[in-house]
């Protein structure tokens, strides 16, 4: 134990000497989130829109009035034909163009359908399909409107089914709340990974790691007290972001910190067991840093579900999922900070972190325990 400390105190005061190397490991977290968070929203609000009225009735102003107030949309030009739309989309003016045929306001006035021509521009496919599904919601809402109005006008109470939503977990349906846990989880991977990374490789090319195989350490003794300081860091870091996440952008943690803090441990245990497995591979702290970002952004990023969705993934893709521990340590932490469920409800998650943690730190062991024969 006493090794392990001495160990450890090594290498934080190297750290704590680094102060560069500190900001950075502290600062970059905390940037990153600022970065993505507000980068990083799949909330479509104030679409510009193009009005083409041909029927300028009473009943198309509503129309118009109960899109434009609705928040989603932003009327910013009301051309005379439609042949302003396309240079419209091409100098990306508008995104969506609302045509009210004339005779519109007859139509419904007679109990027959009218008919309003959406055009979209569908160059961002899944902006278009969120607009598209605003425009749905809205257009059916003004039907049910005047079939109750036209009901009422006639004495009677018209049927149908009164939809009463209630949204659990993230009310306000922010897209920020579903990706900040996963954009905490990015951080911790490259944190932890390029930093034990560096630290054993920087050890290689000052030649003090040779003199630290000289000495009575064990192994095992070398990996805790090199690791240890870092997962320090990693924590502090986490720390940071949560915090900077809840006056930013307003993100309470609904479930226990115990339970966040000691996924977290697990899911560090393994992503520093990583970055020890890639010092031992590389010479340089420049192959190193590239080896270990490149590992640990890349599946994080994409197959991990982050900001895509597993399941919509080809299924090799989904099974390649499978090894990257981003997933499940994702899907714990949305569990445990917008759901509030204790981290036990997740045991194959909990157990596929366990067994990437004990698979990388036996591997580190095994390389380190070879090259020093």
């Amino acid at each position: 134990m006493n090794r392990i400390l001495a160990i450890a105190r090594k290498e934080a005061h190297q750290i704590l000497r680094d102060r560069l190397s500190l900001g950075i490991l502290l600062g970059v977290p905390t940037m990153m989130l600022l970065l993505y968070g507000y980068a990083l929203n799949y909330d479509v609000r104030n679409v510009h829109t193009l009005v083409i009225d041909h029927d300028r009735s009473p009943a198309s102003r509503r129309l118009l009035l109960a899109f434009e107030g609705s928040g989603y949309f932003r009327i910013v030009a009301s051309p005379a034909s439609e042949t302003a739309i396309e240079p419209a989309f091409d100098r990306g003016q508008a995104r969506l163009a609302l045509v009210v045929p004339a005779g519109f306001g007859a139509d419904l006035a007679a109990g027959r359908t009218a008919t309003v021509q959406a055009v979209l521009d569908g160059a961002d496919a899944n902006t278009a399909t969120t607009i598209l599904n605003y425009v749905t919601m809205l257009a059916a809402d003004f039907d049910r409107r005047l079939l109750v109005r036209a009901a009422h006008a006639r004495g009677i109470e018209p049927p149908g089914i009164a939809l009463v939503p209630r949204v659990w977990f993230n009310p306000e349906l922010r897209s920020t709340y579903f990706l900040l846990p996963g954009l905490i989880a990015f951080i911790m991977m490259i944190t932890a990974v390029v930093s034990t990374a560096l630290s054993i490789v920087r050890e290689k090319e000052r030649g003090t790691l040779e003199q630290l195989r000289l000495t009575p350490l064990s192994t095992t003794e070398l990996l805790l007290g090199k690791t240890a300081p870092y997962l320090v860091v990693s924590l502090l870091a986490m720390t940071l972001v949560l915090v900077a996440a809840r006056f930013l952008f307003g993100l309470v943690i609904q479930g226990s910190l115990v339970h966040l803090y000691a996924v977290s441990l697990l899911f560090l245990a393994g992503a520093l067991g990583f970055g020890l497995f890639i010092s031992t591979l590389v010479s340089r702290q420049q192959d190193a840093f590239q080896v270990a970002g490149l590992g640990s952004m890349l599946p994080t990023v994409l197959l991990s579900g982050f900001i895509f969705p597993i399941r919509s993934m080809p299924v090799p893709l989904q099974v390649l999922s499978h090894v990257v521990p981003a997933r499940y340590f994702m899907k714990i932490l949305r569990g445990v900070i917008l759901k509030g469920a204790p981290a036990t409800a997740y045991p194959w998650d909990l157990l596929a972190l366990a067994l990437y943690a004990v698979a990388m730190i036996g591997l580190a062991s095994l390389r380190l325990s070879r090259s020093s024969r």
